[in-house]
């Protein structure tokens, strides 16, 4: 059985357990949030012994030499002693909330003042951090001016973040954030190249952004949006999208409902169904999946398999936490 020593205690790990899942069972507070290895709020660096490998992935090469893994994928093959990565790594930025909005019953449009310059790309992450330590990741749904960012937080029951975000914060309070991370992003490598978006739930706030960036730097390539939930009322940026595709040529939005009641203007079904339904070949597409994991994951597959390259596909599953 390995051991964990942090902070001057030693903990043992339970077979099978991951690091983070040892320190949270003995109630060491340890930043977290999507637990798949995505999100890297809870990296850490081993001072003494070495992290499996498969714990290092997606850390540049400086940071696995320098022995830093994901504590919530490591699961440790001898004994480690570890430290929490600290600004060395991730240097936090101030932000005050400038602006709640609720677009839906369960979606909230929150808008950010970086207090410092933050370079960004619209559809890259950030982690939100609350003043006690919690922390989640959310998308950046769209660059707007003077350093301000745009999230949609949608309300999950017993969400500990989400509701806080929802009820409690207020206008004026101040957070902060780290990042950005994640390569979901448009570059103009090609503007002639078709993109297929497809989204469930508040993933299209990272489609979003990708789009208007798309247009705004001059892409002539089919855009195609597909944005999938499970009800009407689910459904949100709606106007802004049709008035989007009524202006460009190039863009093409459908909404998808997977439930039983379906509206005569939205397609009957899951979004990937509708958007592989439709292109039976991706050959020289260039997609990008964001939202539930598991459409993620099947989409992906499915659209490997109708001929994309896994190098033009970008993703940002969304691992909810409570």
């Amino acid at each position: 059985m390995s051991s964990v020593s942090y902070d001057g205690q030693v903990y043992e790990v339970l077979d099978g357990e991951s690091v983070l899942q040892c320190l949270h069972r003995n109630s060491v507070a340890i930043p977290s949030s999507c637990g798949n290895g995505i999100c890297q709020s809870c990296l850490m660096r081993a001072t003494e012994g070495m992290p499996p490998e498969s714990s290092q992935k997606n850390l540049k090469k400086s940071l696995k030499e320098s022995g830093y893994f994901l504590a919530c994928i490591c699961k440790p093959e001898g004994d480690l002693e570890v430290t929490l990565a600290g600004d060395e790594v991730f240097h936090r930025t101030a932000v005050r909330i400038v602006d709640k909005y609720q677009m839906n019953g369960q979606i909230l449009r929150l808008r950010l003042e970086c207090l410092e310059a933050f370079e960004h790309k619209a559809g890259q992450f950030i982690n939100l951090h609350r003043p006690d330590g919690l922390t989640r990741s959310y998308s950046i749904a769209t660059s707007l001016p003077d350093n301000m960012l745009e999230l949609h937080v949608e309300y999950l029951p017993n969400g500990k973040m989400s509701a806080w975000i929802h009820d409690e914060l207020q206008v004026g309070d101040l957070l902060e954030i780290d990042g950005p991370h994640g390569d979901c992003y448009y570059s103009p490598d090609d503007q002639e190249q078709n993109l297929l978006l497809i989204g469930t739930g508040s993933g299209l706030a990272p489609l979003v952004g990708i789009l208007h960036d798309a247009l705004a730097q001059g892409h002539r390539g089919h855009i195609h949006l597909f944005h999938g939930v499970i009800d009407v009322s689910r459904l949100y940026m709606v106007d802004e999208l049709c008035q989007l595709a009524d202006a460009h040529k190039n863009v093409f939005y459908t909404r998808c409902i997977s439930g039983d009641v379906v509206p005569e203007d939205c397609y009957a079904g899951f979004a990937n169904a509708a958007a592989l339904e439709q292109y039976t070949s991706l050959t020289g597409w260039r997609l990008f999946l964001c939202g539930h994991p598991d459409m993620v994951k099947d989409s992906r597959k499915k659209a490997f398999l109708a001929g994309a390259s896994l190098q033009e596909i970008f993703s940002d599953p969304f691992e909810f936490s409570h």
